[in-house]
């Protein structure tokens, strides 16, 4: 760390109104050993009065949207922040996956039609719409090869996505109330997977420590029974993801990597103003509508995610070990109240959003004993 990093005093930021308190919890419990790790000052929530003037190193909660916010936040660039940032709401969604239905469908101001040339072969097949009237042909479109999922562009963790398998099906979902509202805002349409396996691939970038890392993810049901995240599976390496790539990887995950960097890089082409410390790639794999094999990227988390507990423990252990090669994170989200498993590492204990109870907690093991 520079000098002036060594300074800085590191914030945790909820930056949604009504935020889930164990959102809110986590963040906080993670800005605070993010601290301790880099040997900084942890100076709690950000408060506008109590922090001006100081150089700070914030986690926020989500990617920062707009120069006002991250002007707000004292944030210049990726070295102030442990997250992302973007000129307009809708890049840091999952709607920059796929592109519109025609030249002519409506687009949110700002939309790059680059971006979705650039990842077409990396992503499943898909429309992203902001309009009633292009939902409609949109779906016609693609359920001509099969069902599809329909994604709430501001959902996350795997809430509020159902398949449609046929038009009246769809129709039904626009007869709702609340329909042309929630398309306003964003409506991806991707072909749905059977036997999905999603692949997690990414890299942070904290201080002087760069580090990359692919796994797994795996769902879990929530107290209402809904599939919802359950954690991650995480193999990490201190460098680049050339350094991962040096490691005996299989096909699969190779593919996986290789489509999450022609993303990530395609992000930093169609949106000059973006940048991000922290890129987080989901990817599915898994069997179309027609039984073919199919990989592509889903959606970027460029924010605290699910996997940030387990990436922080990684960057641990790679200061407290430096010749380590690579290490094995978990991390672990369940709506079972249990005791914590030997050697784990407790983030949050509490209730959540949808049920009384969520325990998260991250595991570390050796990559070659």
């Amino acid at each position: 760390m520079t000098p002036t990093q060594r300074k800085k005093l590191v914030v945790a930021h909820s930056t949604r109104e009504g935020a889930a308190q164990h959102e809110v919890d986590t963040n906080h419990a993670l800005a605070r050993w993010l601290a301790q790790i880099l040997g900084l000052k942890f100076g709690g929530s950000y408060d506008a009065q109590q922090h001006a003037g100081r150089e700070l190193y914030v986690l926020p909660t989500q990617t920062l949207v707009g120069a006002a916010q991250a002007r707000a936040l004292q944030v210049k660039g990726p070295q102030d922040l442990w997250g992302g940032y973007v000129d307009h709401d809708f890049i840091c969604t999952k709607a920059i996956s796929h592109g519109l239905l025609n030249p002519q469908a409506k687009a949110p101001e700002g939309w790059s039609s680059l971006f979705a040339e650039r990842v077409r072969k990396v992503v499943l097949d898909g429309v992203s719409v902001f309009a009633l009237e292009d939902a409609r042909p949109a779906a016609a479109h693609l359920l001509k090869c099969g069902p599809i999922r329909l994604k709430p562009v501001h959902a996350c963790a795997g809430r509020g996505q159902e398949v449609i398998h046929n038009l009246d099906e769809f129709e039904a979902v626009l007869a709702r109330p609340g329909a042309a509202a929630l398309i306003d805002e964003g409506l991806v349409l991707e072909q749905d997977l059977q036997d999905v396996m999603t692949h997690s691939v990414g890299q942070s970038f904290i201080g002087d420590h760069v580090f990359s890392y692919c796994g797994e993810q795996y769902l879990t049901q929530d107290g209402q029974g809904e599939g919802v995240y359950g954690g991650s599976d995480l193999l990490v390496v201190p460098g680049d993801y050339e350094d991962l790539l040096k490691l005996p990887l299989p096909g699969d995950v190779r593919l996986a990597i290789e489509q999450a960097r022609v993303f990530d890089n395609a992000a930093d082409e169609a949106y000059p103003g973006f940048y991000a410390s922290r890129r987080n790639y989901d990817i599915a794999q898994g069997l179309d509508g027609n039984g073919q094999r199919r990989s592509g990227v889903l959606e970027q988390s460029w924010r605290m995610g699910g996997a940030s507990s387990a990436e922080v423990a990684a960057l641990q252990s790679f200061i407290n070990h430096p010749g380590l090669r690579a290490i094995r994170v978990s991390s672990v989200e369940t709506y079972v109240d249990r005791a914590l498993p030997a050697d784990a590492i407790e983030v949050y204990r509490g209730p959540a959003q949808n049920s009384d109870f969520l325990l998260k907690y991250v595991t570390v093991k050796s990559y070659d004993g």
